[in-house]
Formats: C-alpha cells, structure tokens, sequence
C-alpha cells in the first residue's frame, strides 16, 4: 500500500484550493473533482484538523491553506491523509515485526527499507507549490 483513495483526493482538493482566491467548499469541490461529497467531507476535515486548512462556516465558508504552499510536503499530507506513513510494504516499517523474517533470516528487508527510505525522503522534498 503506498497511496490511497485518500491521498489522491486530498492532492487534488489541495491543488484546487491552492489555486482560488476565496475559499472553496465541498459541495464546489466535489462537482468540479467527481468525487463522493461525504468522503471528500472528510478528507477535508482531517486535513483542518491537522493544520493543513482553514476551515470556514457560513455562506461564503469553505477551505482555505493554513500554510503557503512551499511549506506543505507531499509526504506530511499523504501521512495525515493515510492516518500513517505510506510504505511499500507493510514489514518496511520495522525489521523486526516483519512476519517473513523468521530467524532474522529476511534477506529482502534491506532492499525494501532502502526503497522506503528513498521514497520517504522523496515525497518529503516534493511539496504542494511542486505540482501546481
């Protein structure tokens, strides 16, 4: 599992926000992206909760950026979007809770950290401002 649904929707909420000059509401986003108002509803509201939105009430409410674009990392939204750090595999996180590393006998475990490790600090140079 690398990226979700979650993130995806997320990246392209953001990217829409990012660009309007008034805040963008969910109703607007979810037509102009084709995607499910209820989950899209809540992609944003984690995304306010964790201080990526401001998030604004009333007629002319919706999302804004809490931060300038060049401040947000790929890697901090697909992290809170996927309520965890995105791996490759599920036993790159730590050797030793790997189920195939019986013994310490994983011979692959190297190879996938390494690839974790490069994908990680990818995403975590890549911001918001990057793919607009």
């Amino acid at each position: 599992m690398l990226l979700t649904k979650k993130s995806e929707y997320a990246l392209l909420s953001l990217v829409s926000i990012a660009q309007s000059d008034t805040p963008k509401n969910v109703d607007l986003l979810a037509t102009e992206l084709n995607i499910s108002k209820s989950f899209l509803a809540k992609i944003l509201q984690n995304l306010a909760k964790n201080n990526i939105l401001n998030s604004y009430k009333g007629t002319n409410g919706g999302f804004t950026l809490k931060k300038p674009c060049e401040e947000l990392t790929i890697l901090e939204i697909t992290t809170i979007s996927e309520q965890k750090l995105p791996t490759v595999f599920e036993c790159t996180t730590a050797e030793t809770t790997c189920e195939g590393n019986k013994e310490g006998k994983c011979t692959i475990f190297p190879l996938l950290n390494n690839l974790q490790f490069k994908i990680n600090d990818f995403l975590n140079q890549l911001t918001l401002k990057d793919i607009l």
